[in-house]
């Protein structure tokens, strides 16, 4: 709006508005100089109009200035310590470009577990067991003796810090696999849980340990079941967070526990992902915002990830402090191996990708209740034939309809017993929700041997 400008009033009034004639014999007065006039400020008015465009002006800048600083982070390193850009693909490529390899010193990192964890929660009761490198084998660990401390050391070795809970259930419920061996803990408070452990025959108490490691994970505000394709709300779905590169969503992905997030492999593949100063994970919003962000420590792949072949699409990032855990932010249960999922069980998928196939992000978080379709339909050749390997499930529906899909990658797909727990990340498929061609999700019950190494080797 362009302002009318004031003009200020001139005073056309003579000095002497009625000349006098001065009389003979009377003193005339010399004239005196006139009082100088006030200087009139400047209206309020046009004070506040100068400032506000100076203020407008100074926001042009600044909006340019950081749209500026965007397309130079989107093409171009730099290097601090000796004050030069270098080319974005020159960063993280196992060469130092910068002073100090600075441009090398905080990348994406790849993982591999070589040897199988020692300890495993195993069944939907959550057992315990201990692995026998030299047998080979998986054994029960009987209750006689054991106690919280030995709780508390078992889930630090698989990773965990909050307090755990633990129960006892009798062999004679037990399936066959797991009432075959035996061990037992040491009356001594263990350094290590294996430290203190020995072989039983029978447990003399008839029942063996069942463990729950975090007391607080796999809640939400609301338990009811729901349908697919509708508004959620992050209270609901408390451990979805949004994997943000240069303040873009990219990934979702779960928190499994205050400190750790389990996402996709693939979503670090590219130009410009390498970098873990790029990175941010938002979590306790519904609406896709960058507020709330946490700042990424590490950022580790499956060492056994295969870009062209999707396998092993699985990544764990570590926060640089932990996240409160609250309403809106909550872990997600890590299940137990061979939890028993069969064809047609329900699940849930949730993120703010696409709404439909090459369309555009969700702005409010969307959940959906999808089927688990059992392995061998998915594996036939009507569907993916041996596109999908034993580290990958398949869920949705061969009408099509409902499904993940960009956007979503590296989300949650969970599922309700008592609480919920992470049973696939979002992985890959065809299109989405296609008929004949549902999403394809990474299996956490094949990845937890790797998943537990890296929370203790990093924790």
């Amino acid at each position: 709006m362009r302002a009318n400008a004031q003009v200020l009033e001139e005073n056309f009034m003579p000095l002497n508005p009625t000349q006098q004639v001065p009389q003979p014999g009377k003193h005339i007065k010399p004239m005196t100089a006139p009082q100088a006039q006030k200087v009139k400020r400047p209206p309020k008015k046009k004070t506040i109009i100068t400032a506000l465009m100076v203020l407008v002006i100074l926001a042009i800048l600044a909006v340019a200035a950081y749209f500026i600083k965007q397309l130079i982070d989107s093409k171009y390193f730099f290097c601090s310590k000796s004050v030069k850009f270098i080319p974005l693909e020159n960063a993280c490529d196992g060469k130092a470009d910068c002073s100090g390899a600075e441009d090398e010193s905080a990348c994406v990192m790849k993982y591999k577990a070589n040897s199988t964890f020692p300890l495993r929660l195993i069944s939907s009761r959550n057992v315990l067991q201990v692995y026998s490198p030299n047998e080979g084998i998986w054994k029960s660990v009987c209750s006689e003796g054991f106690a919280k401390e030995h709780a508390d050391t078992a889930c630090q070795q698989l990773g965990y810090s909050a307090n755990p809970s633990y129960s006892t259930v009798q062999v004679g419920l037990l399936s066959s696999g797991l009432k075959m061996s035996f061990c037992a803990v040491g009356s001594s408070k263990p350094q290590t849980f294996l430290s203190t452990v020995s072989d039983r025959k029978v447990c003399s108490t008839g029942t063996v340990v069942t463990l729950t490691c975090s007391v607080d994970c796999g809640m939400s505000r609301n338990q009811d079941r729901i349908v697919g394709g509708q508004d959620a709300i992050i209270e609901n779905w408390p451990w979805q967070i949004s994997l943000q590169n240069s303040g873009q969503h990219t990934c979702g992905g779960s928190l499994v526990s205050p400190r750790w997030v389990v996402t996709a492999a693939h979503c670090f593949n590219g130009e410009g992902k390498k970098d873990l100063s790029r990175w941010k994970v938002v979590s306790a919003n519904t609406y896709l915002g960058s507020s709330g962000a946490s700042s990424v420590d590490k950022i580790i792949i499956n060492g056994d990830y295969n870009s062209a072949k999707n396998d092993y699409d699985i990544a764990m990032i570590r926060l640089q402090s932990p996240i409160t855990v609250g309403e809106s932010r909550r872990p997600v249960c890590l299940p137990p191996q061979d939890l028993g999922l069969k064809g047609g069980d329900n699940l849930v998928v949730t993120g703010w990708g696409h709404l439909k196939e090459k369309g555009n992000l969700s702005p409010n978080l969307q959940k959906a209740q999808i089927r688990l379709i059992d392995r061998d339909q998915c594996a036939s050749t009507a569907v993916y034939g041996n596109s999908v390997t034993p580290r990958m499930i398949c869920a949705g529906f061969l009408a099509g309809q409902v499904d993940a899909c960009q956007g979503d990658s590296g989300g949650p797909l969970v599922y309700s017993s008592s609480r919920w727990m992470l049973v696939g990340v979002v992985s890959w498929g065809l299109g989405c929700a296609r008929q004949d061609h549902p999403g394809v999700y990474t299996n956490v019950d094949q990845m937890l041997d790797w998943v537990h190494s890296v929370m203790q080797e990093f924790q």
